[in-house]
């Protein structure tokens, strides 16, 4: 296939090309009418010449299309052009997991754990509407530059249920060797178990430095999966803690009966280590893990229902005036809100995705937001302040999209020379200086200059807080500073 840079896909262009594989070409492009960056995969052209394949192809991305969570690389839309079928998804800014592990070698435990999160959450919402990924391998797993972790290419995917209309040919094992199930080598039929094989040997891969079978041609690599047992991961990593080789082992057992059930299982039984690894203080602990993981575990939604129930009923027995309990249960939630806030903007930075994306100079201001908006780097956003046709709106938009930048990733010393300037905005742009005096009352109390955090506090009234809405971390935040 001939290289596409530079060419125009329907609403496409073409920027440069990312990678190659067997079956498709993935390129950086642009959606020109929503002004964003899409990963653009392109079927080779001896496959496209197959109606068959083609036909496949898109069924399985229509399936995949149909995947809306936070940890999947969701598809935007399949289409062709000019003889070229292609589809055009999320396009995540940082690298897989493979180049990770090439430059820098063994993960250590703690990120293991929330990678495994991260994946199983993925596979769980697949799990629910019959859908397996085929091909959990490192090279799927993107980690984003904020810390998200991505499962990718759900292209060799299958919905199960659908066997009447199964597109996947009879008799072809689709996948990658080095990290598939004994089941898919010998052709039997697979379900999310599979993928929980995948993932536990992606883990072993991680923790190990190398994965747990190797030859020198596919066969010979496939009928280890099927007949040999892997060394002890404490044979490569003597630290490991042994609740997590526990984990990781049972999720490669030879037997899909003998691995965990679903992968929301797999997320209870994550969960449940997570708490352990606190304790014992080599990962964090599920307080920090994301609304959406926790929405996806029942157990969550049940204790949390009770303990809802609990707390009603205590505050019924208080027999307080309805105004009064009407207060505390909003000061409750109010607590809670900015609790969650909290835990998100002094998150910690993610140490795998050390990559930034590159830049680019786009025509007009409102693009470069959006740009910069997209990759959410100091670099990015400084672009868009810097844009020669950017009106006095749109450098202040871009000067508080890098004033967030530098708040939720703990930089608080760097945030406070952009808002300074926008505290200094016109008085006619009342919403530019709240944002500011806001922002800045929470940075300079992260810092522990009391003094100003007060001071800035005191510029601001209720009324003017209320008045942004598409703030509220901060502006919980805000409310929860001891001042």
């Amino acid at each position: 296939m001939s290289d596409l840079t530079g060419r125009q896909l329907n609403d496409y262009r073409v920027l440069r090309r990312l990678g190659r594989g067997a079956m498709a070409e993935v390129y950086l492009a642009e959606q020109q009418s929503l002004a964003r960056q899409v990963a653009l995969k392109v079927l080779s052209s001896e496959l496209a010449a197959q109606p068959n394949y083609v036909e496949r192809f898109q069924h399985e991305a229509r399936s995949a299309a149909a995947l809306v969570h936070a940890n999947i690389v969701q598809v935007y839309e399949v289409g062709q052009a000019n003889g070229s079928h292609f589809i055009a998804q999320e396009y995540v800014a940082g690298q897989n997991l493979a180049e990770w592990m090439r430059r820098h070698g063994q993960v250590e435990p703690g990120r293991v754990l929330d990678i495994l999160r991260q994946v199983a959450a993925a596979l769980s919402k697949a799990h629910e509407r019959s859908i397996v990924h085929r091909d959990v391998k490192p090279e799927n797993i993107m980690l984003s530059r904020t810390g998200e972790v991505k499962v990718a290419d759900f292209g060799l995917a299958r919905v199960t249920t659908d066997s009447a209309n199964n597109r996947t040919q009879a008799g072809v094992t689709m996948g990658t060797p080095l990290y598939m199930s004994p089941e898919q080598i010998e052709g039997r039929p697979v379900d999310s178990r599979s993928d929980i094989y995948s993932l536990g040997v992606t883990a072993y891969h991680m923790l190990a430095g190398e994965p747990p079978f190797q030859g020198e041609t596919p066969l010979s690599v496939a009928v280890q999966h099927v007949n040999k047992q892997p060394l002890p991961i404490t044979t490569h990593a003597p630290a490991t803690p042994p609740a997590l080789v526990a984990l990781v082992e049972r999720m490669m057992a030879k037997k899909p009966d003998d691995r965990y059930t679903t992968p929301l299982e797999l997320l209870h039984a994550l969960r449940s280590l997570a708490k352990q690894a606190s304790d014992e203080g080599w990962a964090e602990g599920p307080e920090n893990w994301s609304a959406s993981d926790l929405a996806t575990l029942s157990s969550s939604q049940i204790e949390a229902t009770s303990e809802l129930d609990q707390l009603m009923r205590g505050t019924r027995a208080l027999q307080l005036p309805n105004f009064e309990r009407r207060r505390i249960i909003r000061l409750i939630v109010v607590a809670a809100l900015a609790g969650a806030a909290l835990a998100f903007l002094l998150r910690r930075p993610y140490v795998l995705a050390d990559s930034e994306p590159d830049v680019l100079n786009h025509d007009s201001a409102i693009q470069q937001l959006f740009h910069a908006r997209m990759i959410d780097t100091p670099a990015g956003w400084q672009a868009a302040i810097d844009h020669p046709d950017a009106n006095i709106a749109e450098v202040n938009l871009a000067k508080q999209g890098l004033a967030r930048h530098y708040l939720h990733e703990g930089q608080y010393r760097e945030a406070l020379e952009p808002l300074e300037e926008l505290a200094n905005a016109p008085r006619n742009q009342k919403n530019v200086r709240t944002f500011a005096n806001v922002a800045l009352a929470i940075a300079y109390s992260e810092l522990g200059n009391l003094d100003e955090a007060r001071r800035h506090r005191q510029l601001v009234s209720t009324t003017d807080v209320q008045e942004l809405p598409t703030d509220q971390e901060l502006v919980e935040l805000f409310y929860s500073l001891d001042l």
